[in-house]
């Protein structure tokens, strides 16, 4: 039996063509001005954490790959009713997840890095699960190293500590949170 189609091939394509051309430029047309600031911010918390604007570009990129692959999966209309319902319980749970990180920078001495860890790591295994097969083991272990840094307790611990420059980009992350909150893009 001959498995070829021409509409498997064409988003196979559309997949390679996203993961060679990612990058910083190529979000800012799909996403507003709102979120990539909020990509901006997270860069250089992640750059002054680990000293590395390698591994900054590198969290921002794939993050950036994966939402556009997902993007097109969605668009194609590869996805199922199982793994379309995983898609809502993880929009969800992004959604409480954005409300816990603003609510954590606005009230003092809630913080709590466990919390926000493990509602990560919740939203990483969702989101394995949803794009299961759809999706090559390089592209999983993309969502595996963003969610895996972001969810770093140590991370999570400077980024809401007292000291700058922290506390100013949790500041700009959060706003920009907040106005995706209101949008109703979160």
């Amino acid at each position: 039996m001959d498995t070829f189609s021409t509409q498997g091939l064409v988003l196979q394509a559309q997949k390679k063509l996203l993961s060679k051309v990612a990058s910083k430029a190529l979000a800012g047309v799909f996403l507003d001005e709102t979120g990539s600031a909020v990509l901006d911010e997270l860069y250089r918390a992640t750059k002054e954490f680990t000293r590395s604007r390698r591994e900054a570009q590198k969290l921002v990129k794939n993050l950036v790959k994966v939402l556009l692959k997902l993007g097109v999966l969605l668009r194609a209309g590869q996805l199922g009713g199982e793994e379309l319902a995983l898609l809502r319980r993880l929009r969800r749970k992004t959604h409480s997840l954005a409300m816990t990180v603003v609510s954590f920078q606005q009230v003092d001495f809630t913080f709590d890095r466990r919390v926000l860890a493990a509602a990560l790591l919740e939203c990483r295994d969702l989101l394995h699960q949803a794009v299961g097969p759809h999706l090559t083991a390089k592209s999983h272990g993309r969502i595996s190293h963003v969610f895996g840094r972001l969810a770093d307790g140590d991370f999570l611990a400077a980024l809401y500590g007292p000291a700058e420059p922290y506390r100013s980009h949790l500041r700009g992350i959060c706003e920009g949170v907040c106005k995706m909150l209101e949008e109703g893009s979160i």
